[in-house]
């Protein structure tokens, strides 16, 4: 028997005691990250909002399977945000789905959850009315057309069901209860509610496909609202996708077992405790931004090196040596070499130690 098979479903219940502790943590920590990065001059804030906006977006899809162009993803955050960040990168129809999607949940937090809301979300996320190679119900709840909705594993012939969702006749009273739900105060914590309604709203289940990209959202929106602020400065996202195994797991065991939740709420609350943690990593990547280009600034550099030197700083994947260059900036290897020599003259760029068959360079520790 599934959650949303018992009697009292959707009356959740939860063990006070236990919870209270790790939600008063997670509060704290909540606020301390506020208050330091309220702290930070604008341009770092925004940046660190950057930083934090673009791996939401990245992790929310690596967690379904679907692995986006990083340059993409920032480019269509800056645009959106009015953020300047030099040269924009064309980001195509799917990137800009999940982005418009996020933004509308974390910048438009005080906007009540709607029908219209859900579905304008699940249309962005797909724009061509397709998943993969099958064509899907669109900004509509399923309608179980082809079967039941299921959750499955497993090869053809060995395929094993971990959850069936309610059936679609279910869906509109279901979503019903659910969107009230959302936008009536209930003298209920804000962060209880972000790990309520995910695995409430995965479990109903409503759409062919996207419901745990929506779900994260929505999820997403209540932490918004739990901080009062449009601005992110950590990513459950990026967490889950690190404990994506237990993720599925306790989510299955959740949705097999009773109504009592506290397990749940257990993993939900010390995950966001997590992500509340690695908001360091972030910031110190900010900082070392700043400090870098006010290293820059009093050196001659040109659009071309601009732009290596901030893939640099955001975390350049591999090597960076001539032939790499050149494709990236789109230009000769002899004018990459004459960019990389100029950099490495005025001290922002360095040889590295290894040797191979080709030169590899790395930016210059500032001190």
């Amino acid at each position: 028997m599934y959650i949303h098979q018992r009697r009292q479903w959707p009356h959740f219940t939860w063990n006070a005691t236990v919870i209270s502790d790790l939600l008063g943590t997670v509060r704290h920590k909540q606020g301390r990250i506020v208050g330091r990065m309220e702290g930070l001059g604008f341009s770092l804030r925004e940046e660190a909002v950057l930083q934090t906006l673009t791996l939401d977006v990245l992790k929310t899809s690596e967690i379904e399977g679907e692995v986006l162009n990083v340059d993409q993803v920032r480019s269509s955050l800056a645009r959106r945000l009015g953020m300047d960040i030099g040269a924009l990168t064309p980001a195509d129809r799917h990137v800009d789905g999940v982005v418009e999607m996020l933004l509308d949940a974390t910048q438009h937090y005080t906007q009540p959850l709607s029908e219209v809301r859900l579905f304008g979300w699940h249309a962005a996320l797909f724009p061509t009315s397709r998943s993969g190679m099958y064509k899907i119900t669109v900004g509509q709840w399923r309608d179980d057309s082809t079967g039941p909705m299921q959750v499955v594993s497993g090869a053809m012939g060995r395929e094993r069901v971990h959850f069936e969702a309610p059936v679609s006749e279910k869906v509109p009273a279901e979503m019903d209860t659910f969107i009230s739900w959302s936008n009536t105060d209930q003298n209920q914590d804000p962060v209880l509610k972000a790990a309520i309604a995910h695995l409430w709203f995965v479990t109903i289940h409503p759409f062919d496909d996207g419901n745990g990209r929506i779900a994260r959202s929505i999820a997403d929106l209540q932490l918004a609202r739990s901080d009062n602020s449009a601005q992110r400065f950590y990513s459950m996202s990026a967490q889950i996708q690190l404990e994506r195994k237990y993720y599925y797991e306790i989510l299955e065991k959740t949705q097999k077992g009773n109504l009592d939740i506290t397990e749940w709420l257990v993993w939900f609350l010390s995950c966001l405790d997590r992500a509340l943690s690695a908001t360091d990593t972030i910031l110190n990547v900010v900082l070392t931004k700043a400090r870098s280009w006010e290293f820059f600034a009093s050196k001659v550099i040109n659009e071309r090196q601009k732009l290596m030197l901030n893939k640099l700083l955001d975390g350049f994947e591999g090597k960076l040596n001539t032939s790499k260059w050149a494709k990236i900036a789109k230009v000769s290897n002899d004018t990459a070499l004459r960019d990389i020599l100029d950099l490495v003259n005025q001290g922002v760029l360095e040889k590295e130690d290894a040797g191979g068959r080709s030169t590899n360079y790395r930016l210059h520790e500032i001190r």
